[in-house]
Formats: structure tokens, sequence, C-alpha cells
């Protein structure tokens, strides 16, 4: 029995294993509209239903989006007549787009599609079995050894939760490389006889695009930041922050006004409390990579986290640029940063998301 217990070392080793992001790339639609020929649209496809075009017009005003993504052309969406049919160019879109963006990521990475040990899929606006990532599988000639993990329900969160996961994975397997998948469609997911005002924001919010992520093992070289440490938080009792209400005409959102007013109670002591364990402080951290959400979402972020010297600017250009991504928007926000405003070696940096849950997830980074 000494002996065994003796042997206990290379779990020591483990945790001193060290993940790395080799590399972060988007893919998006070719159909992109500016905010205003999409509110020119959406009042003409609710047409009279619309008892008050002027407010419609005014919350696309305050969201802080210039133009977006949609996954077909705006004369397309009135020939989908039922959740089904949405759900179908979804799984067909999905596919193109997800294997765009895992293409670029590996090409960015330095591998081989062959090389990767597991794959990991999200998406909250389409469902599909089997799942897409076993569509990118047969599509891409990946591993018929390749781990697959999808995952549903996270919403905006699962950006953050999905690299966290990867790093998870490559821990345990330091040889390896873990890919993370995000697709978001959420222009399929419009529900014409909804015109509440949560509805109505999110008609001029969210849009749709894709992204993928490299995360690698210690055996595997990469450029890209070091995963230090993740958490996740959970907010018990606030499911209904933020989410789908599941209808027979498809995903019905959810969205409470009040969800700035969580993140302003909770996200700065949450943060404080996952750097304080590592040994670090929040005035240590120097790059923030953090989901878009919206105007309101970030604004609360900022006041939670007491950043308000343009710590949040990237996250502010992917808002205006490509509108809320959901789970993608957070990658796309690290691409931005891995390739656009890149930290001096060394930097501390922190990457997070929240959604519905309601949760959040946190990972800290040396860039």
């Amino acid at each position: 029995m000494h002996n065994v217990l003796g042997t206990a070392k290379p779990s020591v080793l483990w945790l001193d294993q060290t993940m790395k992001i080799a590399s972060a790339a988007s893919a998006f639609p070719k159909h992109y509209y500016s905010q205003k020929v999409l509110l020119e649209k959406l009042q003409e496809y609710w047409g009279d239903r619309l008892r008050n075009p002027q407010m419609l017009a005014r919350l696309h005003r305050n969201v802080s989006v210039e133009g977006r993504y949609l996954a077909i052309p705006t004369e397309k969406y009135y020939d989908i007549a039922t959740w089904g049919q949405a759900n179908d160019v979804w799984i067909q879109v999905a596919q193109e787009l997800g294997e765009q963006a895992l293409c670029r990521a590996l090409h960015h990475a330095g591998l081989d599609a062959s090389e990767l040990g597991a794959l990991i899929f999200t998406s909250v606006t389409g469902i599909a079995s089997p799942s897409i990532d076993a569509l990118l599988i047969n599509r891409m000639g990946l591993s018929q050894n390749i781990r697959r993990v999808p995952i549903f329900g996270l919403g905006c969160v699962a950006g953050a939760a999905g690299i966290a996961r990867a790093a998870d994975y490559v821990r345990a397997y330091p040889s390896q490389a873990a890919a993370l998948v995000s697709v978001e469609l959420c222009s399929l997911t419009i529900q014409r006889d909804d015109l509440s005002v949560a509805n109505l924001i999110s008609s001029g919010l969210f849009a749709d695009g894709s992204a993928a992520v490299i995360v690698v093992g210690d055996d595997l070289p990469a450029t890209g930041p070091e995963i230090l440490a993740t958490r996740s938080v959970f907010y018990p009792e606030t499911e209904e922050m933020m989410g789908w209400q599941i209808t027979e005409k498809g995903f019905r959102i959810v969205l409470s006004p009040e969800v700035p007013v969580l993140i302003r109670q909770n996200l700065g002591r949450d943060v404080d409390a996952f750097l304080s364990d590592h040994g670090y402080k929040r005035g240590d951290i120097g790059s923030w990579v953090l989901h878009t959400g919206g105007p309101k979402v970030l604004e609360a972020t900022a006041d939670a986290l007491d950043l308000h010297d343009g710590q949040l600017d990237a996250s502010w250009a992917c808002l205006k640029k490509v509108g809320n991504l959901s789970s993608v928007s957070v990658l796309v926000v690290l691409e931005d940063v891995m390739r656009n405003r890149h930290p001096e070696p060394g930097t501390l940096g922190i990457l997070a998301a929240m959604g519905p849950g309601f949760c959040s997830e946190l990972v800290l980074l040396r860039w």
C-alpha cells in the first residue's frame, strides 16, 4: 500500500499542466444589413401588428448596434411558417458556418483537423440529433475517436463555459487539442406574433454568426494566452431572468429587465473572490474579454468591475459591428483581442460571460 501511495506524484504534475488558447476564429453568413435597413424590414414584417412603430425604432436605436449578419436574406423569413422549417435552416447554416470557423481556427493553430481529440459544440438557437458536432465530423473528416460534447441551453455564457470545459479536457490529456465551436442563428428564433418589449428589443440586438476556439495541452505549442484557472458561479432561484419559453412556434424570448441589477450585485464580488483564491486582485488584471450582452449589460458590467477607462472597448466594438451573438460574442471579442489588441506578454486577463441559469463563467488568463 505504501508503494501505491508513493506513486501519487503524477497527480501533482497533472495539476500543474499548462493549458493554452491556440487560436480563435469567426465565420459569418454573407447577408449583412445595416440597422437602418433591418428596422425597415421588421416594420414591414410586423406591419399593422405594430401598434407603436416608433417604439420599435427607439428600441433599435438604444441597442447601439450599427449592423448585423443574418442566416438568410431578409425576404426568405416570410417563407418560414413553422418552427420545423426554421430549425431545418438552422441545421444547414450551422454546419456551414461551424465548418468555416473551425477550419480557420485550426489553420491559425497550425493543426490538422484529424489531430483534434475533443469537439465541443454549443448553440441555443436550434436543435439537432445527431448534433451538429457529429455532422461536422462527417463533413470535415475528423477522427472517428474524437470525444463529442454537445451543449444546449447555456446561451450567452456558453462561449466562456466551452473554453473552460476544453481546458478541463486538455488538462487531463496534455498531448491533445480540443475545439470549441459555437453557432448562434438568433434571427431564426423570431416570433411574428410576439410583440412584447423583450422580443422587440431582441429583434434589434441579437444576430447570427459562428466562432471556434482551439485549446491545447501542455505538450503542444501555442502562442496564445495560458489558461490559469476557471470558475463557474450559479445564482439560485434566478431562472426567470433569461432563456426561452418553448412553445409550438419555437423559442420565445425570456429577458428580464432585472439582469443588469443582478450583474451589479454579483459580478464584482465573484470576480474578486475568484482572483483572491489564486493570489490576485482586480488591479492585477490588464485585459478584459467580456461578453457583449447589450448596452445595459455592458454598463452594468463596467459598474460592477469599475471598468470605465476603455477596458471594455473590444466588447463595445463587437456589439456595434455585429450585435449580440449569444455564446459566439465572447469568442469574437477574444479573436479581436488576440489579433488586434494583444496585451503585453505576462499580462493577466479575465474572460467572462453570463447567461441563463442565471450564472457566470470566469476564465483567468495570462498572455
